[in-house]
């Protein structure tokens, strides 16, 4: 089985902001009170306490305080299992760390305000296909623009800075198979993504430009404005606050645009190719270059690999990631020669056949011959043994992400 997240908008009452409200801060003060059981128990006597024993602690704090008896107590056991997790995170960033990787390690800290909380299995019903009863809030108005797929597993309540609510509802699905998926074509198509251009296509035949739509960089100006509107008000007045909400709507905006156009852009991969390839791209080293990291940041590739990789494999077809030193930028897609360019070189001209093409389509038909020859007959169903997406993009040696193979 497979997980899927569905995110719906809900428009809970002043009384029921209020109760969330309420919700939170409790989940932030148990998150905080066993942080520091935790560590005053490991200072103690050396013993490190397991999110089972976490639990007994909350049950001693649900008996001692009234104020807890009014969370549902698997909202409860779900903030020890955060605090679980932040740990067992800490301790695997100790060991890369040992072992050579440059990471932080990052010990959990007590936190401000959790920016979510989670109802597993119980806790939550649909009233209606427009009221959710949420325990201990109410029926809560819910826009529920599509249904969720499969069985429901949790659900997560969330707030934006802009003050909107949102519930994410994960769900378990049926793995990928041949029977609930349309036919897709046995078209390949190479994707070259940049920042002149925010990729570009190339299936055989055609030579396609998608363009960058720049979605940070257009309201950068607003945005300049709007944080300088909240840096001239006074700390805690409230005309800060209407600033600050101002500027956080504005960011929003920014985020729900580059969000609609990742969506789609994969989409319409994912419907006219039945085998995608793209370059694998060591993102997190290419943002160090600080004159291209705000530009890389806003185009968002990482995201748009992950979106494309599971619309792909739902449609039955293959995605193929390349390996990040590939040079197939420098290599000429002709002749093989290798053209050495700067990041300043737009132009692909190689000296050994006279190829003189741009270098963004020159590395778009590299990357589709190796997706063309790293690509899998569709009569193999699990390249990887594993069963459909789960929103991680994985890869086996050959580089395939597939029907049936976890992806992002």
């Amino acid at each position: 089985m497979d997980l899927r997240n569905y995110e719906f908008r809900i428009y809970p009452s002043r009384k029921q902001i209020s109760r969330l409200q309420t919700q939170f801060f409790l989940a932030t003060k148990l998150y905080n009170l066993l942080l520091n059981v935790k560590k005053e128990t490991y200072l103690a006597n050396g013993k490190t306490l397991t999110k089972y024993d976490l639990n007994k602690d909350i049950k001693y704090f649900r008996d001692t305080d009234t104020e807890f008896k009014g969370m549902h107590s698997q909202v409860l056991q779900n903030v020890s299992d955060r605090l679980s997790k932040a740990y067992a995170n800490f301790f695997r960033r100790v060991k890369e760390r040992k072992a050579g990787k440059k990471v932080k390690v990052g010990f959990p800290r007590y936190k401000k305000w959790l920016k979510s909380i989670t109802y597993p299995q119980h806790g939550f019903k649909f009233v209606s296909d427009k009221k959710l009863r949420i325990s201990k809030i109410g029926n809560v108005p819910i826009v529920l623009h599509r249904l969720p797929r499969g069985k429901v597993k949790t659900m997560t309540i969330k707030r934006t800075k802009s003050g909107k609510w949102f519930v994410v509802f994960s769900c378990e699905i049926e793995p990928y198979s041949d029977t609930n998926s349309h036919p897709v074509n046995d078209k390949i198509v190479g994707v070259d993504v940049g920042i002149n251009t925010f990729a570009d296509l190339y299936d055989g035949t055609d030579e396609i430009k998608i363009e960058n739509p720049r979605c940070l960089i257009k309201s950068e100006r607003r945005l300049k404005r709007l944080q300088r509107q909240v840096s001239r008000k006074l700390k805690g007045s409230n005309n800060r606050k209407k600033a600050v909400h101002k500027f956080a709507i504005q960011h929003e905006l920014v985020a729900n645009q580059r969000k609609d156009f990742l969506h789609k852009t994969s989409r319409f991969l994912a419907d006219n190719y039945g085998v995608v390839g793209v370059e694998g791209l060591n993102i997190n080293g290419m943002l160090k270059n600080h004159c291209l990291a705000k530009h890389i940041a806003d185009a968002s590739w990482g995201a748009f690999l992950r979106m494309d990789a599971y619309k792909v494999v739902e449609t039955g077809g293959q995605f193929i990631v390349g390996d990040p030193f590939e040079p197939t930028t420098q290599k000429c897609s002709k002749c093989g020669a290798m053209v050495s360019k700067s990041l300043a070189d737009r132009i692909h001209d190689c000296p050994i056949c006279g190829l003189k093409i741009s270098r963004d389509l020159n590395s778009a038909i590299n990357i589709r011959n190796i997706a063309k020859k790293n690509r899998v007959g569709r009569t193999r169903i699990h390249a990887c043994g594993d069963s459909a997406s789960t929103f991680r993009l994985e890869r086996d040696a050959s580089g395939v992400v597939e029907a049936g193979t976890k992806c992002g």
